[in-house]
């Protein structure tokens, strides 16, 4: 087992340990808005990585005159780190790279009502229906295929048919990131965890090839390591961005309508219940849904913005014509249980 797997492990208890610690915990020395109105200071714990988010902040400082003190991390350490500080928690933002972290934090009553005006701005695909958390930017998920090996029309149009002898060994997954995470609690809503179980164990059975990252699978599929790999879509067009479309051994494929395989996942922001005041915070989180700030995404990420009016990325499927699976942002909270599956079929 890997140091990772061994982490996520534990990150899985943290999570169960934080919900007990939560619901007993006192409030006599909550924190109930350090910053307070006003304040020029502000605490996120960003999901997203400080080399991407980063300059994006400074920027922020820079027009508004707020500073930004960020903790980078995992996603599913920060919402465990969340659960367990519960009010005493110093963050102002929580900035989740996957709706699953931010439903959880959610679940707890940790967040605060977003004011209106960032509450409605994106569709209500998107953000949580009762307010407490909002997406940023969307990201499709794909399948990454070997296109010296393999034509388009071989790529299985289904995640389900992955489990077949024909790919044996031939299949990437990261189990341990995040947006896998989040894509196997879609499956689960969707199709039922004794179907998601199976299809787990028939991955395992087939000999799948694991790595950390996304960006490693495609790197696998490009390199002729294998032959198909599970990614979300704006990995491919950040490597292609580097190196040139036409450099690239790798393509992308959409899975059939209604399949997990299209899960559009966001990125996304929720305001601490203890900083519901907290007008600094409540800035940033308006200024991520500028269309300035969705413009700056969609050039340095090559996700999908959320705002409505603002363009794509040339070449890619509009979001709306995009159909994943029956199974709606807000009901993807339970990573508890999805890290637990992921460990019993010893994926982690």
């Amino acid at each position: 087992m890997t140091r990772t797997a061994r982490r996520t492990i534990v990150v899985s208890a943290a999570i169960a340990t934080a919900l007990a610690l939560t619901a007993c915990g006192s409030n006599s020395d909550a924190n109930t808005d350090p910053t307070g109105d006003g304040a020029t200071s502000i605490t996120v714990y960003s999901g997203r990585s400080e080399a991407l988010v980063g300059p994006l902040f400074e920027q922020f400082t820079a027009e508004t005159g707020i500073t930004v003190a960020a903790r980078y991390g995992d996603t599913a350490e920060l919402a465990a780190q969340l659960l367990e500080e519960g009010d005493r928690t110093p963050a102002n933002v929580f900035f989740a790279q996957d709706a699953g972290a931010l439903g959880a934090v959610a679940a707890e009553g940790l967040f605060a009502p977003l004011p209106a005006a960032i509450s409605t701005t994106v569709p209500v695909n998107y953000r949580a229906i009762d307010g407490t958390w909002t997406g940023v930017t969307g990201r499709a998920r794909v399948i990454a295929y070997d296109s010296e090996q393999l034509t388009a029309t071989q790529v299985p149009t289904s995640v389900f048919d992955l489990t077949d002898p024909v790919w044996r060994g031939q299949v990437g997954i990261a189990p341990t990131n995040a947006s896998f995470q989040t894509f196997v609690t879609a499956m689960r809503v969707s199709a039922g965890d004794d179907v998601t179980r199976a299809w787990l164990d028939g991955l395992v059975a087939n000999d799948v090839q694991t790595f950390e990252k996304n960006g490693l699978i495609l790197d696998a599929v490009d390199t002729g390591q294998v032959e198909l790999g599970l990614i979300n879509h704006y990995y491919w067009y950040e490597k292609a961005a580097e190196v040139g479309a036409d450099a690239m051994q790798a393509q992308i494929a959409f899975t059939a309508p209604g399949d997990p395989g299209t899960l559009v996942n966001v990125a996304g922001v929720g305001l601490l219940a203890t900083s519901a005041d907290n007008t600094a915070a409540a800035k940033l989180m308006e200024w991520l849904l500028t269309p300035a700030t969705q413009e700056w995404f969609v050039a340095n990420t090559y996700e999908y913005p959320l705002v409505p009016g603002v363009a794509s990325v040339d070449g890619i499927p509009p979001l709306d014509s995009l159909r994943g699976p029956d199974a709606p942002l807000t009901e993807l909270a339970d990573l508890p249980g999805t890290l637990r599956m992921l460990e019993e079929v010893g994926l982690l």
